[in-house]
């Protein structure tokens, strides 16, 4: 060590400087070691939040699977209701012997949608309402001296939602806006 580098007995005594010894003092080591504990603090609570947050989440999807895990399964039934409901609409109202096959048909069809119901599973509504295009699919548009424009003036095809999420949009004729005559 050189002459001006050296820290004699008197530096020491009377508290020389990091600027005049060359080694930081205890005070500066004791700042920087506040500083990696505050920043070291801080990762550990962002770290902990992080994993909150992704516990969360995975709760969140599981009860997503389990809720919406019948999906496929019930679309496919969606099909055999709307058979039901044309098998129905084709049998003739005043055939003899017709009466008893239109009865079980519609027990059927009753008994389906309860098992839907009690799955979740509701027809979407159409009866007055204004089209929502996130719950219906306008197929046509027709002159209607009954309805306001936008309005749904008949149901082509059920709907359906399971909870909250569509599972079919209800297809359906809508009024149309009338022409201004010119």
């Amino acid at each position: 060590m050189t002459e001006d580098t050296m820290v004699t007995p008197d530096d020491a005594e009377h508290g020389a400087s990091e600027a005049e010894t060359g080694a930081p003092s205890h005070e500066d080591a004791l700042r920087e070691r506040d500083e990696e504990i505050a920043s070291l603090k801080d990762r550990l609570l962002r770290a902990a939040a992080e994993t909150e947050n992704v516990r969360r989440r995975l709760e969140r999807e599981k009860v997503d699977a389990s809720s919406y895990a019948m999906t496929g399964f019930a679309r496919d039934l969606l099909g055999v209701a709307d058979n039901l409901r044309r098998a129905i609409a084709a049998l003739p109202a005043d055939a003899p012997g017709f009466e008893a096959v239109k009865t079980g048909i519609e027990a059927t069809e009753r008994e389906m949608t309860s098992v839907l119901a009690r799955h979740g599973i509701a027809r979407v509504v159409t009866d007055g309402a204004k089209l929502d295009p996130n719950r219906h699919q306008a197929m046509l548009e027709v002159d209607s001296e009954h309805h306001e424009p936008g309005a749904i003036v008949a149901e082509l095809q059920a709907g359906y939602t399971i909870k909250d999420r569509l599972l079919r949009p209800a297809m359906v004729s809508v009024a149309k806006a009338k022409a201004d005559a010119a």
